[in-house]
């Protein structure tokens, strides 16, 4: 669904079909000034509860502020620390005490308003108080927008690999205002593009070939092109979960590039990466390992290459050893039945997993000179 309406001024409004469950995502600029009159079609109470970060606080809190009291409704903050490391048991630990201490109720939303790191631990948060309360992503970076905020993939890190501790837990809505994006340090923009190109990779060509034409727009972050990149991303995304809503077949094509880029992170410590360079690094060594396993053509491998160097993604992965990378992999949580499983591509557009790939080609391109 893609649609415009007096009532619905935005870009455009997905749905994500997931039956009794389902939930609208809406994408455009000034989407939290709407917030009120969005969150009144699902909600009659009077405060809603908000976990943020400091830095997007700051910027983006006034404007959700604004845009909820327009209804009658108020807000009260909860703020984690900034950073990848922030997502961890401790934090969430303390969510959870600050919505028992305001005796939060099981009916009242959970709105999450920042990245990816505050969607993920508010929505485990919400996930498990009272066994569950409605949860609102406000998704303020644009992988958050084009990836995590969609789909109910919550989860907290641990030391021994990343978001290994979480739940499946829908969203009622997604509210994604793309006037975020003009506060967003440029490091952390190029990460979120990792995500967009994955989409294209994994499901659509002519996607894939959109965003070749259309780099340079999005690196300058032009409004017609980054709507678009945003709406096509959350509409493939969306028609995936829509399909396998918990990862037991279709979803796993999302994961391309982050079985290596889950490794990437968990050895380098969290945040010293971020997530969309180690995923850019991890399609990058995808498709290599695609044209040794499923004949993907090498010209198709370097159009996949110079598309993430012309949006200032890194391809070259940091120097570990084939054990770390066999140890770190094989925690994964794409292992099945003992196997790893790894996300590749037949050509662009078309991605399959595979689980029967051996350590010999595993080391052929993670460590080529050995």
């Amino acid at each position: 669904m893609n649609h415009k309406t007096a009532a619905d001024p935005f870009s455009s409004v997905l749905q994500v079909d997931l039956g009794a469950r389902s939930y609208p995502i809406h994408i455009g600029t000034g989407v939290f000034a709407e917030a009120g009159r969005l969150l009144r079609a699902t909600y009659s109470g009077r405060r809603v509860f908000v976990v943020s970060n400091p830095v997007v606080a700051s910027h983006h809190l006034a404007a959700l502020q604004q845009g909820l009291s327009a209804a009658g409704i108020a807000i009260e903050v909860w703020q984690i620390p900034d950073g990848e490391s922030a997502k961890n048991w401790d934090e969430l630990y303390k969510i959870l005490g600050w919505l028992l201490d305001m005796r939060a109720e099981r009916h009242t939303p959970l709105i999450a308003l920042g990245g990816g790191v505050v969607g993920d631990l508010a929505g485990l948060a919400a996930a498990l108080y009272q066994r569950g309360m409605p949860l609102i992503q406000a998704p303020t970076s644009l992988l958050a927008q084009v990836d995590s905020s969609v789909g109910g993939k919550t989860a907290v890190n641990h030391p021994l690999g990343k978001n290994m501790i979480g739940a499946f837990y829908q969203p009622q809505q997604v509210w994604i205002d793309t006037a975020t994006l003009s506060t967003l340090p440029p490091r952390e923009y190029v990460s979120g593009l990792a995500e967009v190109v994955k989409y294209g990779a994994i499901r659509d060509r002519a996607f894939f070939d959109w965003l070749e034409e259309n780099a340079s727009a999005l690196l300058a972050r032009e409004p017609a092109a980054v709507n678009q990149a945003i709406h096509q991303s959350c509409r493939i995304k969306a028609m995936i979960v829509a399909a396998d809503e918990r990862e037991t077949g279709e979803r796993a094509l999302l994961n391309l590039g982050h079985t290596f880029g889950h490794a990437i992170e968990t050895a380098l410590g969290y945040g010293q990466w971020l997530h969309g360079e180690a995923v850019a690094v991890g399609m990058v060594l995808a498709g290599r390992l695609s044209t040794l396993a499923c004949g993907f053509e090498q010209s198709e491998q370097q159009r996949l290459e110079r598309l993430l160097a012309s949006l200032k993604l890194p391809l070259a992965c940091p120097d570990l050893s084939l054990e770390t990378w066999m140890t770190l992999m094989g925690r994964d949580k794409k292992v099945a039945d003992g196997k790893m499983r790894f996300v590749l591509l037949e050509r662009l557009g078309q991605a399959v997993v595979r689980q029967d790939i051996g350590e010999k080609e595993l080391a052929k391109i993670l460590i080529p000179d050995a």
